[in-house]
């Protein structure tokens, strides 16, 4: 069985209910904390052409709201992709990789769907 791979940062507290989602139901799963083990420009690549740039940037965080406001309109995928290695918080949380497809985010209901 492939082990699914929960990718974030552990003081989250989105990443923090998805943890004990998947451990409620019996689902194990490794932890990939960006800031411990890392964060490489190819992953960030990989991710933003499955699930794209836009869909992958977290705007709704404080590290988004303290961008200067004249720098937001100008983003693309690179300047995204350099924003989210500098900043690992930048990145949706959390991505759970099933092995066949990345899930974005949390949802009790997706994550059922998906994984029982």
């Amino acid at each position: 069985m492939v082990t699914l791979t929960l990718y974030g940062i552990p003081n989250c507290d989105t990443i923090k209910k998805a943890r004990r989602w998947l451990e409620s139901n019996g689902i194990e799963y490794r932890f990939y904390d960006y800031r411990k083990d890392g964060l490489e420009k190819s992953m960030l690549e990989a991710w933003t052409k499955e699930l794209g740039w836009e869909a992958l940037l977290n705007r709704r965080g404080t590290t988004w709201r303290k961008l200067p406001e004249e720098e937001k309109p100008a983003i693309n995928a690179e300047r995204a992709i350099s924003l989210m290695l500098e900043q690992p918080a930048m990145i949706k949380r959390p991505l759970l990789d099933t092995g066949n497809q990345k899930l974005l985010g949390f949802s009790e209901q997706e994550y059922s769907d998906q994984l029982l």
